[in-house]
C-alpha cells in the first residue's frame, strides 16, 4: 500500500474518482500540507506545477492505502506528461507528520506562472477535465502513458464538444433520459479521432422499445468551417488538401477542394477558430464573419458538429501554399470567381458537403454582401 499527496487537479474529487475508478467514499483522503513548496499555473497551460518555495506551505489532499492497481491508474494518467513520484514529508491538520509520494514535474519541463487556484481551475476546466479523464481512463490497460499524452489534446477537444452538446436545448418531443437505454459502452479506438461503441435501445414511434442495437460512432469534436469571400472582387477562396478518409474509401481522387476548416480547441469560440484557421491554412485575415448555420456533419456515423460561416476578406494575392507542418498539413489555396464556383457545383464537380452548404448560402446572400461592400451591381 502507498500514500500519495495531491496538490493540483487531482484534489478535485470528481476527477480523482474517475482516475482511480471508485467513489470518494471508498478513498481514504484527508487534508495535508507540504512545507516549503508552492503551486503555480504552468505558463500558457491549464494545469499546475509544484516548485520549491521556502517558508510557504502547499495545501493538498493526502490519499492513503493506494494499491498496485491505483498506482498503475495514476501512472497511466500522469506519467506521460513528464511527472514522476518523489517521497516527501507532510504536515497534517492535527500537527502530525506523514510521509507520502508526490508527482513532481521534470525540472525545466514547464515554466511557473501565476499562483495556482483550485477553485478557479475547477470553475473553468473541472467539468471538461472530468469528461476528458472518462475517455482517457477508458483506454487504461490498452495503451501506454506516452500514447495517452500524445492523444490528449484531441481527447480534450472531444470533451469540450461533448459539454457543448450537453448544453443544447432539450427535445420537447422526446425524452432521451427515459427513452434511450445505454446497455453497454466502450471507448473502442483512439487515434487522431476516437471511435466509441455502444449497445443501445431507444423508444420507437409506436411507443415500444427497439431491439438491442450494436452501434459505433466516429467521435471528432466540434469544428468551424469558413468560406472566405471577397464581395468587391466577387471571388471565394478554396483550399485543396489530401484527405486520407477518401483514399481509404477507395476514391481515386483523394485531393479535395474545400472551405477553410479546423477543430475547435477547448476555451475557443467557433468564431475564434474560424479566424485562426483562416490564418493558418491560407494566411488570411477575415474582416468579419457571416453565420451560415450549425449542424451535425454526418449524423448516422459521426458526432462531429460544425459551425459554418462565410468570412468577408480581401482576397488580393491570397493564393499560395499554407497549413501547419506540425499537423502534417499541405494546403493549396486558389481564388475562384463566384459564378465559376456555382457552375462547378451545378456540374457536380465539388464533393465537399460544407462547401456546398456555404456556397449555396452565399448564393442567397451575395447581393446583400456586395451592396454592403459598396458594389452597386453584379456587373462591376
Amino acid at each position: 500500500m502507498s500514500d500519495l499527496f495531491f496538490y493540483g487537479t487531482l484534489c478535485h474529487k470528481p476527477l480523482l474518482e474517475i482516475v482511480l475508478g471508485r467513489t470518494a467514499g471508498c478513498i481514504d483522503a484527508r487534508p495535508g500540507r507540504l512545507p516549503d513548496h508552492a503551486v503555480f499555473w504552468a505558463r500558457d497551460e491549464v494545469f499546475p506545477l509544484i516548485a520549491p518555495a521556502p517558508g510557504q506551505n502547499t495545501p493538498g489532499l493526502l490519499v492513503r492505502g493506494l494499491d498496485a492497481e491505483d498506482l498503475a491508474r495514476l501512472n497511466f494518467y500522469e506519467g506521460g506528461f513528464g511527472y514522476g513520484r518523489e517521497t516527501v514529508q507532510l504536515t497534517l491538520e492535527n500537527g502530525e507528520f506523514a510521509a507520502a509520494e508526490v508527482f513532481f514535474p521534470e525540472p525545466g519541463l514547464w515554466t511557473p506562472g501565476d499562483p495556482w487556484s483550485l477553485t478557479d481551475w475547477a470553475a473553468r476546466w473541472g467539468a471538461l477535465s472530468c469528461r476528458a479523464a472518462t475517455e482517457a481512463m477508458g483506454y487504461f490497460g490498452r495503451i501506454g502513458p506516452a500514447e495517452l499524452a500524445l492523444r490528449f489534446p484531441a481527447i480534450r477537444r472531444r470533451a469540450a464538444s461533448w459539454l457543448a452538446a450537453q448544453a443544447s436545448p432539450a427535445d420537447p418531443a422526446h425524452d432521451a433520459v427515459h427513452d434511450v437505454r445505454l446497455i453497454d459502452h466502450r471507448f473502442a479506438h483512439l487515434n487522431f479521432h476516437g471511435i466509441e461503441e455502444a449497445r443501445i435501445q431507444f423508444r420507437r414511434h409506436d411507443g415500444a422499445m427497439s431491439p438491442e442495437l450494436d452501434r459505433s460512432a466516429l467521435m471528432t469534436g466540434a469544428a468551424a468551417v469558413v468560406l472566405p469571400y471577397d464581395p468587391v472582387r466577387d471571388t471565394v477562396l478554396l483550399i485543396e488538401q489530401f484527405r486520407a478518409p477518401l483514399y481509404l474509401a477507395g476514391d481515386p481522387a483523394p485531393w479535395l477542394w474545400e472551405p477553410v476548416a479546423g477543430l475547435i480547441d477547448p476555451g475557443e469560440t467557433p468564431e475564434q477558430t474560424a479566424h485562426r484557421e483562416a490564418m493558418e491554412e491560407a494566411g488570411l485575415v477575415l474582416r468579419n464573419l457571416e453565420k451560415v448555420g450549425e449542424a451535425y456533419s454526418s449524423s448516422g456515423s459521426s458526432g462531429e458538429f460544425v459551425h459554418l460561416y462565410v468570412g468577408i476578406a480581401d482576397l488580393t494575392g491570397a493564393e499560395g501554399i499554407g497549413g501547419l507542418a506540425s499537423e502534417g498539413e499541405d494546403i493549396r489555396s486558389a481564388a475562384v470567381r463566384f459564378d465559376a464556383l456555382i457552375a462547378a457545383i451545378d456540374a457536380h464537380r465539388h464533393r465537399d458537403m460544407p462547401l456546398l452548404v456555404t456556397a449555396l448560402w452565399l448564393a442567397r446572400h451575395r447581393e446583400r454582401l456586395r451592396t454592403g461592400a459598396g458594389v452597386s451591381s453584379f456587373g462591376q
